[in-house]
């Protein structure tokens, strides 16, 4: 039997009338096929259970090397999982669907243009005017008739889910900052790759032209007659639950992704900083934000003063018509499921149409008859409260879930307003690939929801055909699907777009912001720190291999070497050797350890993700890999083996990073990465050159300082096989042909910084430079080898000056560079802060 074959055996279809009965995405009530999978039965039924595992196995691996992420509120980043079985929907069942969704974002638009405007749905009593001013996403500082846009909803979420009936119903719209569309996207590239025949077979709509449809809607919304409008993608942050999926379409729409930080309201006007340092800086005007951040933290000015992600004078450039924000602050008012259940009414009293698509059934708390409803169903089991969820208008999805009836009743007779009951529905279910627990290897049918979205394109909205389906294990939503609209007929254009509306041919203007360029300075630092610990493990964990268990060998003294340029590095925390090298390799809090540097370098990455290709995530999904091998493997000789592999990663990475584009982002990842690799060399070279130990020790001490600075085969070549310090010193630091001498990393540095928009030709970082190239000329290697007594006194002056030197360039790159003044506070605390001062009265 196949998986789909055993699902369909094993389900067992309720009656309808049922209370518990469920509506089958994939099985009818007679144990036939639905519509929708009748004409992929061939490819479908065929599937075995081993491909499935194999199929779930490549989800795993292409979704990590994607570094695709999901951060539940709460809780720590994690892997974004999909199933490997798609929600698929016949194009007749989608069509009347697409048109309720038009209709409903239209009449969102109209609820928002009149909420905010003439308010005349609250003036006529169709909608309460307490459910909608009680409600914290109802922005009062911009409810004013003169300041309204027409079209404040550009793009809308809804969330849907089938009753017992198989009818569709809304459970909640998105308007505030909807997400989702990058995961739908990585789910359909994802699931075409690794189950390309049944995805060729389906015929169903691709997702890309919707993209290219968002595009251009973004670049019409700008309010003024610009030929090449600025778009940007307003972000929280990498800390941000869907970071990945703001960096995702910040990349496909070829928007600049940047974070409060990076914009600043001059002259009534949004703008980008561009340029900066303390000789000044180009600011670029920024004419549309799609905005990611909640309105409330939009500005903390006229919003939150405690805010440290929006822009200061945000609202008033909104009021001035100075900057079109998507969507209009003041959208999330749209959220409020106290709306739900006046919709209806509202969309006689503004469009004259009924509404066709039906939400869940809600009561508003605030209205005495719905409160008594919702009061009986909470006190007495047998009128259904384990199927009636009782939430706050604008408070967590989850609700009152977990307190006692008693409680129940108190808070709705304090607050009735701020309360609302909602009729759990059944939701449908759909057959879902299990490959751990007690049902591994069968499809199991689990509870999915439909998220919609729907965009203003030209005059009319447009909804995407496809879309997000969450599957839920109980209440909490475990994995997503894609989901595959079929179709009607082959020839069909894709999402409905013959073409798109056209776009500026104006080139844009590409500069980085100051935030942009401390991650990339930073991502430059720490692959070359990670890639330096990476080779530093290596070369001890083969001198370990070889001399661990002989103590009087020459060799072993030579280890005792390296490790203690180890715990220069990483410190100490561990007695035994092969614990201590784990410990470098897999421990994220340890300062200085290759885990460390790996970490920062994902964080960095993390807030530039728009800048950069999706290999560079591939790079990190094999460092994943290596370190899951290391974590499952007691064997020593697994420490050399993940480090390899890491070292792969981080390598990979490097190459990425070299096909960008030479812009002044570019520039400082070379700055940081050949500033770190010499700040690397220096620490290496103190521990290792400085003092002499003997013959052998020596030998085999710089044999290992050639390996972690990948220069052995290269100083093999030249020398033959015959080390000794002084041609170890001078392929290291003077050998300007050498990529990893520090002759060669300063000339870089050199002409990185001046390809920068700040400098000069005479900033400080730049004579620092000068200054380190000039020393480096005048080196006079005999005079480094020099002994005195056992050390060699001239080394250690030198490395130490060049310590120094490279620290001061480091903050000099900082200050001129980076800076972009103070680090942000809340005006709230400065409040505080001026109050505390004052003093009493």
């Amino acid at each position: 039997m196949t998986v789909l074959r055993d699902y369909a055996d094993r389900l067992t279809q309720p009656a309808l009338g049922d209370p518990l009965a469920r509506y089958d995405e994939v099985v009818a009530p007679d144990g036939t096929l639905r519509p929708a999978w009748k004409g992929l039965a061939e490819t479908a039924l065929g599937l075995q259970g081993r491909d499935l595992r194999r199929v779930d196995d490549d989800i795993v691996r292409f979704l990590a090397d994607d570094g695709v992420t999901y951060s539940a509120p709460g809780r720590a980043s994690a892997p974004w999982r999909l199933d490997a079985v798609p929600l698929v929907i016949d194009a007749a069942s989608w069509a009347p669907l697409e048109v309720g969704l038009a209709q409903r974002a239209e009449l969102l638009n109209a609820v928002l243009v009149d909420l905010y405007g003439e308010q005349r749905l609250l003036a006529d009593g169709v909608v309460p005017a307490a459910a909608v001013l009680g409600h914290a996403g109802f922005a009062r500082v911009v409810a004013r008739p003169s300041a309204i846009d027409p079209r404040p909803l550009v793009l809308a979420a809804t969330d849907l889910g089938r009753d017992a009936a198989g009818e569709w119903r809304v459970l909640a719209d998105r308007a505030q900052a909807p997400s989702g569309i990058g995961y739908a996207m990585e789910n359909r590239r994802v699931i075409s790759r690794v189950l390309p025949e049944l995805y060729r077979e389906a015929g169903l709509h691709r997702m890309e032209p919707y993209l290219w449809a968002l595009r251009s809607a973004l670049i019409q919304s700008a309010q003024n007659e610009t030929a090449d409008p600025r778009v940007v993608v307003l972000s929280p942050g990498t800390h941000s639950e869907t970071a990945y999926d703001q960096a995702f379409l910040a990349s496909a729409l070829g928007f600049p992704l940047v974070q409060g930080s990076d914009l600043v309201v001059r002259d009534g006007w949004v703008q980008m900083r561009v340029s900066h340092g303390r000789h000044g800086g180009r600011l670029e005007r920024v004419d549309v934000i799609l905005r990611r951040v909640d309105a409330a933290w939009s500005d903390p000015l006229e919003l939150r003063g405690d805010s440290q992600l929006g822009v200061a004078g945000l609202v008033e450039a909104v009021r001035r018509g100075r900057v079109r924000v998507v969507n209009g602050l003041g959208a999330g008012v749209l959220e409020n499921p106290a709306l739900l259940p006046y919709l209806p009414a509202a969309c006689e009293a503004l469009l004259g149409e009924p509404l066709r698509l039906a939400s869940v059934p809600t009561w508003w708390c605030g209205d005495p008859a719905s409160l008594d409803h919702v009061l009986d169903r909470v006190l007495d089991p047998a009128e259904g409260a384990d199927r009636l969820l009782v939430r706050s208008i604008d408070g967590p999805a989850s609700g009152l879930a977990g307190l006692d009836p008693a409680a129940v009743r108190e808070r709705l007779l304090d607050e009735p307003h701020r309360y609302v009951g909602q009729e759990r529905l059944p939701l449908s279910q759909a057959p879902t690939w299990r490959a751990t627990g007690a049902h591994a290897g069968d499809a199991e049918a689990r509870r999915v929801s439909l998220r919609t979205f729907t965009l203003r394109y030209g005059s009319a909205y447009r909804p995407l055909v496809g879309g997000l389906a969450n599957v839920y294990d109980g209440d909490l939503a475990t994995s997503s699907k894609d989901v595959w609209v079929l179709k009607a007929a082959a020839a069909d254009p894709d999402q409905g777009l013959a073409d798109v509306l056209p776009m500026t041919a104006a080139r844009a203007a590409t500069g980085a912001s100051p935030r942009t360029l401390e991650d990339l300075f930073w991502l430059g630092r720490y692959a070359e720190r990670a890639e330096d610990m990476l080779r530093l493990v290596l070369a001890s964990h083969t001198l370990a291999e070889d001399y661990g268990s002989q103590p009087r060998a020459s060799g072993s003294a030579s280890l005792e070497v390296m490790m203690q340029v180890l715990r220069r590095l990483g410190g100490e925390v561990h007695a035994d050797r092969d614990a201590e090298l784990r410990s470098l390799l897999l421990d994220e809090t340890r300062a200085g350890s290759a885990a460390h540097a790996l970490a920062g370098l994902r964080d960095a990455s993390a807030g530039v993700r728009d800048q950069l290709s999706p290999d560079a995530w591939r790079s990190f999904g094999t460092i994943d890999r290596a370190t899951a091998m290391l974590r499952g493997s007691a064997h020593s000789h697994q420490i050399g083996e993940s480090a390899g592999r890491m070292l792969t990663g981080i390598l990979s990475l490097q190459g990425v990073t070299a096909g960008m584009i030479r812009d002044a982002g570019w520039h400082m990842i070379g700055v940081g990465r050949h500033l770190e690799r010499a700040v690397q060399l220096c620490h290496l070279l103190e521990e290792t050159a400085t003092v002499r130990r003997g013959i052998d020790v020596d030998r085999d001490v710089l044999n290992a300082v050639l390996v972690a600075a990948e220069s052995s085969v290269t100083h093999r070549r030249r020398y033959r096989g015959y080390v000794r310090p002084g041609g170890v010193l001078e392929l290291l630091l003077t050998d300007a042909e050498n990529p990893r001498s520090m002759v060669f990393g300063m000339t870089e540095v050199a002409a990185h910084l001046a390809a920068l928009p700040a400098s000069t030709g005479s900033t400080r970082p730049e004579r620092l430079v000068a200054d380190l190239l000039a020393s480096l000329a005048e080196v006079d290697i005999a005079t480094l080898v020099a002994i005195g007594g056992v050390a060699r006194p001239n080394l250690q002056v030198f490395l130490d000056v060049c310590a120094g030197q490279l620290a001061r360039l480091a903050e000099a790159v900082v200050e001129v560079h980076l800076a972009t003044g103070p680090p942000p506070r809340s005006l709230g605390s400065l409040a505080l802060v001026e109050s505390l001062e004052a003093g009493p009265a």
